[in-house]
């Protein structure tokens, strides 16, 4: 029994019924025996029940320290309980009590003695209850918090969807944007797009799946098997690993909107014409529910959807979910597949997109004065987080290791960033923090980035704000190259600063002619890759609504 237990049990209530149910007189002249269970203690017991001068000074202080200190039964401490009652009744608390205005009865109390303070016919009186075990606090143990490390990465895009492949073009400056070919766009005043020209399921997903999913699910699906293959998990590996601690995470800005669409097409004839899989092969959710059923994860599974700022959301938690020790291990990253008629025509509703339809490969040139909007894109990116140790216990090539990272709101306008930029600023220091570096730490930064005449220059003013100090520091934009792949951007890009990491080259920025006024190209990647000894590697990702996240990853040591 505890001693705030104490306060509330059965036997004080009963001793507070007693003592209200007889008389101070007869109780100080019939007092009631201790229980002879112990000889020793019944002397105790005796000597603390016997009349006493005082009951806060004396009879208090001899029952706290003679009442036993282990349980025998309730019984027996019930019977001690009534002698204590008893002295305490006799007398009238001294001087010293009142004087002390409650000093005292705290100082008793500070030695585990419980009181009632009771007041009957205008005598004062105080009784002292001794839990009958005392109560042992023990500290939680100091334990280290997990690393989170890289071990796999699979990648769908329209540079490749081969991590190697993909870096590789990157590396070349090479430009995966394109007139549109999936459908007739001609129609459109935007009639290009980093699409994915060729793509093939085989040895990925089942063909009866791959005939009724949205493409964003095919994209997650294969790029979620491919980053396992790339992480060396097996079949006998996948056999020794606990499923019960190993998780899905992998969200999308847009989800299945082609399903969804053709659900709409259908019911313009009739509902029986629909798809029956059209509501669930729709939701954001399901690429991560279906990856799981694959492969018989039971760990945390579901998905977050932050516009253009999913992949980083879903990055960060997964990683969380390793920290705290609910998983060990975490396929995570985002999939959009919106190149279709509705995802376009909302997008030039929107104002947002290039228009530079005769010179594609040049449509998409952050920081550069004669930028007119983005370019969408396609594709899936995913990464396999481990906990070290696991790991390490079998032999897994390490990419990389995730340090951390944060997310803030500007909670200032649906698609316009933030004009002090406060809300990035934020965002990245609190990933420093979460992270446990400094400022001076990152050498490396792959911007958000996304070729808009407000965003870019924005984002930029941020980094300079925080880096601006930082000698070395090198900047680049994978959009320049790929476009904006939407919730699977930040993914995607997280495996670009992985490669760079990894190869000790980063990137060049293409279509950097006419810099903004007031960007310091001295900070920006060239026109040709470079190379750099990667220190830290922060990754920015932003998205409608408001979402700003940043990531961090370093060298595994």
């Amino acid at each position: 029994m505890t001693g705030s237990a104490s306060l509330s049990s059965p036997l004080c209530t009963w001793l507070l019924a007693a003592c209200m149910s007889v008389t101070c007189a007869k109780e100080s002249a019939h007092p009631l025996s201790p229980p002879s269970y112990n000889s020793s203690r019944r002397r105790k017991a005796k000597a603390a029940a016997l009349p006493m001068k005082c009951c806060c000074c004396s009879s208090i202080r001899g029952i706290v320290h003679s009442s036993p200190s282990n349980d025998n039964t309730n019984n027996k401490s019930t019977l001690s309980f009534k002698g204590l009652m008893s002295s305490c009744l006799a007398d009238e608390p001294c001087s010293r009590y009142y004087a002390s205005g409650g000093l005292l009865r705290r100082r008793l109390n500070s030695e585990h003695a419980l009181f009632l303070s009771l007041n009957i016919s205008g005598q004062a009186m105080a009784v002292a209850v001794q839990p009958t075990r005392e109560v042992e606090t023990k500290k939680k143990p100091l334990t280290r918090q997990r690393r989170v490390v890289v071990t796999g990465m699979g990648v769908v895009s329209p540079l490749g969807h081969d991590p190697g492949v993909f870096y590789s073009n990157l590396l070349q400056g090479v430009s995966g944007v394109t007139r549109i070919e999936a459908f007739d766009c001609a129609q459109f005043p935007t009639r290009i797009a980093g699409e994915i020209k060729s793509f093939s399921t085989d040895g990925w997903v089942a063909p009866k799946l791959s005939k009724r999913m949205d493409k964003f699910m095919l994209y997650m699906l294969t790029a979620g098997k491919k980053a396992l293959a790339d992480g060396g998990i097996t079949e006998d590996v996948m056999d020794e690993l606990n499923k019960t601690k190993c998780g899905v995470l992998i969200g999308s800005a847009m989800g299945g909107m082609k399903v969804f669409n053709d659900a709409i097409e259908a019911l313009r004839i009739s509902y029986k014409k629909m798809n029956p899989f059209c509501v669930p092969f729709a939701t954001t959710n399901m690429g991560s529910a279906m990856l799981a059923m694959d492969l018989g994860w039971m760990g945390p599974n579901y998905s977050i959807s932050t516009a253009c700022a999913t992949s980083n959301f879903c990055i960060l938690n997964a990683a969380n979910h390793i920290i705290r020790g609910e998983a060990d291990v975490m396929l995570c990253g985002g999939s959009d597949a919106a190149i279709i008629p509705i995802g376009l025509g909302g997008f030039v509703a929107c104002r947002a997109l290039s228009q530079r339809n005769d010179d594609p490969t040049r449509a998409s040139r952050p920081w550069d004065m004669n930028r007119d909007g983005f370019v969408m894109g396609e594709g899936a990116g995913v990464l396999l987080l481990e906990e070290l140790e696991h790991a390490k216990k079998r032999g897994a090539n390490i990419y990389a290791e995730f340090l951390g990272g944060s997310f803030t709101c500007d909670a200032y306008h649906m698609t316009e960033p933030r004009p002090d930029g406060v809300g990035v600023i934020l965002c990245i220091e609190k990933a420093l923090s979460q992270s446990g570096i400094s400022k001076e730490d990152v050498n490396y930064i792959n911007a958000h980035a996304t070729s808009t005449p407000a965003g870019d220059l924005k984002e930029y003013q941020a980094l300079m704000h925080c880096f601006g100090q930082n000698s070395g520091l090198r900047v680049n934009a994978t959009k320049s190259m790929i476009g904006h792949l939407l919730g699977a951007a930040g993914a995607v890009e997280a495996i670009a600063a992985i490669q760079a990491i990894r190869t000790g080259w980063v990137h060049p920025n293409i279509n950097l002619e006419n810099p903004d006024q007031g960007v310091d190209t001295s900070v920006l990647v060239g026109p040709k890759k470079e190379r750099l000894d990667i220190k830290a590697a922060l990754s920015n990702s932003f998205g409608f609504g408001g979402h700003n996240s940043s990531i961090i990853f370093a060298p595994f040591k």
